[in-house]
């Protein structure tokens, strides 16, 4: 299954496949150390670190680089990751934006360009939120996603770490 089309776009935000040559431009992104301050790893502003991260996007096969819909600027990145066939459910996640970005609506036009794409193709589309990014919690509740439990998880060559999972389902508002 597809999980990194190559048209989602709206009228404020453009998801492009992210490819290896975008490392710089993401990185001038990433390295705010406030964009990290509530995420469980508060230290992903600092290269190696996203580098790590970005490897790990890049190996998730769908991950994109957003861009602003008016100027093409870079302003974060999202991806699908871990298709549970059996469930028929894909995870959205490793969302970040800048910070000129926050309460303007673009995390909204991204997810929900990725849910609607995403609720053509499985039943339900899952979110796991750092038990400390209170931001993110707020944002998941703002898109109609159902907390549904916490969990411990695991992140590419990072500690594990707590988080609540939240679920949007076909017949759920959002």
């Amino acid at each position: 299954m597809n999980w990194q089309p190559t048209n989602l776009s709206n009228n404020k935000v453009c998801l492009i496949p992210l490819k290896e040559d975008d490392f710089e431009e993401l990185f001038a992104v990433a390295s705010d150390p406030l964009i990290w301050e509530q995420h469980p790893n508060k230290n992903r502003f600092q290269r190696p670190v996203f580098q790590n991260f970005f490897e790990g996007a890049i190996q998730s096969k769908g991950a994109f680089i957003i861009k602003d819909a008016l100027t093409m600027e870079a302003i974060g990145s999202s991806r699908f990751c871990n298709y549970n066939k059996a469930a028929n459910q894909i995870e959205i996640g490793y969302t970040f934006f800048a910070r000129k970005c926050w309460g303007k609506l673009y995390n909204k036009s991204v997810k929900d360009l990725m849910i609607n794409y995403a609720l053509q193709l499985v039943d339900s589309v899952h979110f796991f939120v750092g038990a400390e990014n209170f931001r993110s919690q707020k944002a998941m509740e703002k898109l109609g996603a159902i907390k549904i439990r916490e969990v411990v998880m695991p992140y590419y060559g990072e500690p594990d770490r707590l988080n609540f999972e939240y679920e949007i389902k076909k017949t759920s508002p959002g």
